[in-house]
């Protein structure tokens, strides 16, 4: 079986509205960046988007919040995007807001097909609203479900053409565990090596998970926020 696509153009060609699309990163680290902009140019919209953080104004997921493409955002922290913030003050944008790990682990779940799991984070929150509370040990714990997501763009620092991957430092946060969870899983690298070139001691992400890959280009790999002093 053939993963390896051309460009990111190519490899979300069955793309549709109104669906669901993990987007993997830390901040601005390990972004699909090339993948975004195709969704931007492509013009789907009613997306549902699960990602870490909803990216800045002119860059990232921001991006597709500027074209209004975006109907819903998941994410644990979008403090650095005013279009974001407009959008949400002036309910343009319904949104989910989720603690971290609840968040990651909503990721991780899905990928290892287990439906949904018991956790303190958010208990007699906002949170914790509409949702089952359980006790364990004189303790209580929320029903968190796994996501169900129909896409992942994921980005990876080295990939093979059979799909496995490798990441670089805070980029691996979030991009393996939305890898294993996305139901078509495309992935950007920016080293598409031969099979048999990647240490398989050192693979973040085996191919099984990956449905395509291709090679990205003209990567910025932004800093969120520059402190000088």
């Amino acid at each position: 079986m053939n993963k390896v696509y051309e460009n990111a153009e190519k490899a979300i060609f069955d793309i549709k509205d109104n669906i669901t699309i993990m987007l993997g990163g830390f901040g601005l680290c390990g972004i699909p960046e090339n993948l975004i902009e195709a969704l931007v140019k492509r013009g789907n919209t009613g997306l549902t988007c699960i990602s870490n953080n909803a990216g800045v104004d002119d860059f990232g997921i921001g991006l597709l919040l500027q074209t209004r493409q975006v109907k819903k955002m998941i994410s644990s922290y979008v403090g650095e995007n005013s279009e974001f913030e407009r959008q949400l003050l002036n309910n343009e944008l319904e949104v989910e807001l989720i603690p971290q790990g609840t968040l990651a682990e909503r990721c991780r779940a899905a990928g290892a097909g287990i439906p949904g799991f018991y956790t303190p984070s958010g208990v007699g929150t906002e949170v914790a609203k509409g949702k089952e509370v359980r006790v364990f040990n004189d303790k209580e714990y929320l029903l968190e479900l796994a996501f169900q997501s129909d896409f992942a763009f994921v980005k990876a620092w080295k990939g093979d053409k059979m799909g496995n991957l490798i990441y670089r430092g805070t980029a691996r946060n979030f991009n393996p565990m939305m890898a294993a969870a996305g139901k078509i899983t495309i992935v950007e690298v920016e080293h598409l090596l031969e099979n048999g070139e990647l240490d398989p001691n050192q693979i973040h992400t085996p191919s099984i998970y990956v449905d395509r890959i291709f090679q990205g280009e003209n990567y910025e790999k932004r800093i969120e926020k520059i402190t000088t002093q």
